[in-house]
């Protein structure tokens, strides 16, 4: 592997899963088995990572200063950040090379922007983060989320699923540029609102977002500075989930998270192909 890239990895025998005894040298296969669908996706955006030298079973970190040692042909993109209160080197992943050298530094997940580098304050998606609560059931989520799908459809937009890797699903619509992160916060928070209207177990709002038995339709991602995890990314579970992007035929009853790992998710289709060609424009009020 050392022969046909830049990186030169460090410790591939360290056991980063524990339960599964998935090494770091398995997960940088991982990433090298999945980079033809996750680079054109993260291409161009500021990345915060979080990293867990010490296997999943530890504490890990999040971190999105490019660390000390960073090599001189990994892309970064300074900007100020408003949570650190001071500028920050962001890592921008637009090559394999890349990509593994992430993955030796431990970077189990990898968290993106909902806007690209070149233009920061314009998102290129609007985010729904379909939270739920325990004891909520998953085909409750389900059955939520179809709903959502539905008053997506009857505004003429398409929308692309995927598994967070952990309790909850995300649906992006991808946008044409031009709007700002207020308008698809106000349009994600509007069709929340509406869901939570007719049905008692959605909720809406932030106070609210914690009781349990109930599903929270999360707006406030749509928001500079903050971050979903990517699609593809490896999760911080001990069962090495991993957030999946899946055909709008899979989410149904019996769907179950748990399901899209290490070892299943490289050897899935691409349902997301033609994500990045979508332009569309959304329906303000």
């Amino acid at each position: 592997m050392e022969r046909l890239t830049k990186v030169k990895f460090t410790n591939l025998e360290k056991v980063i899963f524990p339960r599964l005894k998935i090494t770091k040298g398995e997960m940088i296969e991982y990433y090298v088995r999945i980079a033809p669908k996750i680079l054109g996706i993260i291409e161009d955006r500021p990345l915060s990572l979080k990293r867990f030298p010490d296997g999943v079973d530890n504490e890990g970190f999040f971190e999105k200063d490019a660390p000390m040692g960073t090599p001189p042909w990994v892309k970064t993109f300074k900007r100020f950040s408003e949570t650190a209160k001071r500028e920050v080197n962001y890592i921008v992943c637009d090559d394999l090379d890349t990509l593994l050298w992430l993955a030796n530094l431990a970077a189990v997940e990898i968290h993106m922007p909902l806007s690209r580098s070149r233009s920061i304050e314009v998102p290129d998606f609007a985010l729904f983060d379909i939270d739920p609560e325990p004891p909520f059931p998953f085909d409750e989520t389900i059955k939520t989320t179809l709903l959502l799908k539905e008053k997506i459809d009857a505004l003429g937009l398409e929308s692309f699923v995927k598994t967070s890797g952990k309790k909850g699903l995300h649906v992006l619509v991808p946008l044409a540029s031009g709007y700002t992160f207020k308008q698809t916060r106000d349009f994600v928070h509007r069709i929340g609102i509406d869901l939570s209207k007719e049905s008692e177990t959605v909720v809406s709002e932030l106070p609210l977002s914690q009781k349990p038995g109930t599903v929270f339709i999360d707006y406030l991602q749509n928001s500079h500075g903050r971050t979903v995890v990517s699609p593809y990314s490896l999760r911080a579970t001990e069962g090495a989930t991993v957030s999946t992007p899946i055909p709008w035929s899979m989410v149904k009853k019996g769907l179950r998270p748990d399901e899209f790992t290490i070892s299943t998710v490289p050897k899935m289709g691409s349902p997301w192909e033609n994500l990045l060609e979508i332009k569309q424009r959304l329906e303000l009020r």
